[in-house]
């Protein structure tokens, strides 16, 4: 297990929740939160007074590390948030234990990260990592190409950059606190600091559907996404420019 380290102060982009952002810095966007939230399995109370974002890199690898190593869904750790980089077509070694596949997936995300071809959003929370979201160009996420709905509703014209929106991670304990709606804020404003582009993103219609992890239709909608078509019984596919 890595030491813990508490992130670092740097220049931000500062914004409440509901309001638009001011640009002060490119590291990392903060957003204040003052909502008490009631947990349904424990009925604790978290109390999300602050948090902030950093952008996936060298420097926040560590973090990024921490946060899966705390099992924060389902297949997440196991995963690494690897699955979208893949084409679909790769298959995995057989008779591969659970070990080896974690320790795979693990060790090719830091490669990508290195080498600038890995993109998220970290939250933070009490000086902690919370959550997560994954997002980058489409070259970087291919997976969804081979799915047979979605190729025939390819965007026609690509003189503009696609960029896709694939993953969420929140930790239990912050969920339902507007975690995964910070991090979505801050993916958009670090696709607009990169000259931005069409996003697309594939979330589920109702929460408990398949593939939580892909975020909520009407999380997207509240930031100016909208629905292209469904591409299965769950999941539908949203778009906006940015």
């Amino acid at each position: 297990m890595l030491g813990i380290r508490r992130a670092r102060a740097h220049p931000v982009s500062v914004s409440r929740c509901t309001s638009e952002t001011q640009t002060v810095g490119h590291d990392f966007f903060a957003a204040r939160m003052a909502r008490n939230v009631m947990k349904d399995r424990n009925s604790c109370v978290v109390q999300l007074r602050e948090c902030f974002t950093r952008e996936l890199s060298k420097e926040t690898l560590q973090d990024f590390e921490r946060l899966f190593e705390t099992h924060p869904a389902p297949g997440a750790y196991p995963c690494w948030c690897m699955h979208d980089h893949v084409s679909g077509r790769e298959s995995e070694p057989e008779s591969e234990s659970r070990a080896a596949r974690v320790e795979r997936n693990r060790q090719r995300k830091k490669a990508l990260v290195e080498s600038g071809r890995a993109h998220g959003i970290l939250v933070y929370a009490e000086g902690e990592p919370v959550g997560w979201c994954q997002f980058g160009l489409s070259e970087e996420l291919p997976r969804i190409d081979n799915n047979p709905k979605y190729r025939k509703l390819a965007p026609a014209n690509r003189g503009k950059r696609l960029w896709r929106i694939t993953c969420f991670v929140v930790r239990p304990k912050y969920r339902g606190s507007g975690v995964a709606s910070t991090a979505l804020k801050a993916a958009l404003v670090a696709i607009r600091s990169r000259g931005g582009g069409l996003v697309e993103a594939f979330p589920i219609r109702r929460w408990g559907a398949y593939a939580e992890y892909r975020g909520t239709v009407s999380m997207f909608e509240r930031e100016g996404f909208q629905v292209v078509a469904s591409l299965g019984e769950s999941n539908v596919l949203v778009r906006r420019v940015v």
